[in-house]
């Protein structure tokens, strides 16, 4: 469904001609997750002197706000709704900020404000969409809401594909929608990085390593690479698997391990700092994340940015086909698609790439080529750009 879908492709833009923009978002650090990491990311990579970001009071906000080289303004809550009171703000920091565009960092709730901006202050606005509006779209309350929020807007933009395909028929028609994939840093994220000091810490010695980076909640398939670990060690005997970050599943993780007797070969770090994500994705040999797609399809993978950084340090990766993640993935080029819930194909794929370094390199290379021709972030800012340029009325 996804190849066949006509989306508009607007013009490329040069960075230096984005408009004044207030970003205004529920996601957005400290808060962890997903979609905080590819909105911080993009703003990041915005004109400092043309973005401005408001966003709810997360704990931790002021220490992480003083580090940023952008305005960063506080609703006082943390969790914002489109309640007059943050109507009232949103119009301030328009005037405030001599914005030109309003981006919302989701499509509900936050979106919903922006019917109203169009008819006062007469302020175009811009929506991202994400995983959450394939939910959003297959329920008809939902579904109205979402078509409301993006009734006015100049600009949708999504993921993926596959979420643009799921995320259209909620958008009205004559708004066009627009893919916009994560980018990736290729100067932080970069095949040199060393990992010899994340392997030293958890002892992981000479071993192959197959690396997640990825909260822990059930869609992302920790489980399935412990349930099907033994079978990698059939093959790969000294292979250790380096679990990366925290959810609710831990505990549940944590016990599967144990009840597979597979814990001296499995390591659970925790939530690790965003600047030493790049070192653990150099610890790894091959990076796997066979995320799966759950309640009947509304909860899937919008697109995986941990895939195309995993790329960029050179490393192959093994993906779930949940969503939008196929397409972060050259199948046998870059890496191994699987049936995220089939545990001897995601052990099977792990152990072909642990057990073949010389495949492994080279699908890391290519990897890392790909990320570097498509997904740069000055490539995604110029999309974005254009996009926010875009001539709907």
């Amino acid at each position: 469904m996804s190849a066949n879908l006509p989306l508009e492709l607007l013009p490329a833009l040069e960075p230096a001609e984005l408009t004044r923009t207030l970003v205004v978002t529920n996601d957005f650090p400290p808060r962890v997750g997903g979609a905080q990491r590819y909105v911080h990311d993009l703003v990041r990579h915005l004109p400092l002197d043309r973005t401005a970001v408001l966003a709810p009071q997360w704990p931790g906000w002021e220490q992480f706000d003083e580090g940023q080289p952008y305005p960063v303004f506080r609703f006082g809550s943390k969790y914002m709704t489109p309640v007059p009171d943050l109507l009232r703000r949103v119009r301030s920091l328009i005037s405030e900020t001599e914005s030109e565009t309003v981006l919302f960092g989701h499509g509900l709730p936050l979106a919903m404000l922006g019917p109203r901006l169009v008819a006062d202050p007469g302020m175009p606005y811009a929506v991202l969409t994400h995983g959450a509006e394939v939910w959003a779209a297959g329920i008809p309350g939902p579904a109205r809401a979402l078509w409301y929020a993006c009734s006015r807007a100049r600009t949708v933009f999504a993921v993926s594909r596959y979420t643009a395909a799921r995320v259209r028929p909620a958008v009205p028609e004559d708004v066009p929608l627009v893919i916009l994939p994560p980018g990736v840093d290729t100067d932080r994220f970069r095949p040199d990085i060393s990992g010899h000091e994340i392997r030293d810490r958890f002892a992981l010695d000479g071993a192959p390593v197959a690396v997640c980076i990825s909260r822990m909640v059930t869609r992302k398939g920790q489980d399935i690479l412990i349930r099907g670990w033994r079978k990698v060690l059939r093959r790969v005997p000294e292979a250790r698997l380096l679990l990366v970050g925290d959810g609710p599943s831990r505990p549940r993780l944590e016990a599967l391990a144990a009840e597979k007797g597979i814990t001296a070969s499995v390591t659970f770090t925790g939530e690790v700092p965003e600047d030493d994500l790049p070192n653990y994705y150099a610890a790894g040999d091959v990076f796997t994340m066979p995320c799966r797609s759950r309640k009947g399809g509304l909860e899937v993978e919008g697109f995986g940015i941990v895939f195309l950084e995993a790329a960029a340090v050179g490393l192959p990766v093994v993906a779930g086909n949940s969503g939008g993640a196929a397409e972060a993935v050259e199948d046998g080029e870059t890496g191994l698609v699987v049936d995220g819930t089939n545990v001897e194909a995601v052990a099977g794929s792990v152990a072909d790439l642990l057990a073949d370094p010389a495949r492994a390199v080279t699908m890391g290379k290519a990897g890392r080529l790909r990320v570097e021709h498509d997904f740069a972030w000055p490539r995604v800012v110029e999309r974005l750009a254009a996009g926010l340029a875009g001539g709907h009325a």
